[in-house]
C-alpha cells in the first residue's frame, strides 16, 4: 500500500529518502486522481525496496502543495536524492510512471 505523507512527514520520508520517490498529489474529490489510484499502489509493490511510492493528500498538507506549486492534481513528482527529478500533470497510462520511476534508479 503506498504510503500517506503530509505536512508534518513530508521532509523525513521524501526528502530524506536515499531511495527515488514518487509522490502522488490528491484529493478525495478528484475524478482523474481515483482514477490512477490503482496504479500508485500496484508500483508501490512492484518498486518495494527499490522506490518508494507515496500519496500526499493536497486537502490534508496545503503546506506541501504550495510549497510543490501544485494547482492541478494529479500530480506526481518525482524525486532524486531530495530534489524535484521528474513531473507528470494528469491522468496518464500506468506505464508513464513505470518509465519515469526507472529512469531514477
Amino acid at each position: 500500500m503506498a504510503q500517506e505523507v503530509n505536512d508534518t512527514n513530508f521532509d523525513e520520508v521524501v526528502l530524506r529518502s536515499d531511495k527515488p520517490v514518487m509522490v502522488d498529489f490528491w484529493a478525495e474529490w478528484c475524478g482523474p486522481c481515483r482514477m490512477i489510484a490503482p496504479f500508485m499502489e500496484e508500483m508501490a509493490k512492484d518498486f518495494e525496496g527499490k522506490a518508494l511510492v507515496v500519496k500526499c493528500d493536497v486537502d490534508n498538507s496545503p503546506n506541501v502543495a504550495v510549497k510543490y506549486s501544485i494547482r492541478n492534481i494529479p500530480t506526481v513528482l518525482f524525486f532524486k536524492n531530495g530534489q524535484v527529478a521528474d513531473k507528470q500533470i494528469g491522468a496518464v497510462p500506468k506505464t508513464n510512471f513505470i518509465s519515469k520511476l526507472n529512469a531514477l534508479l
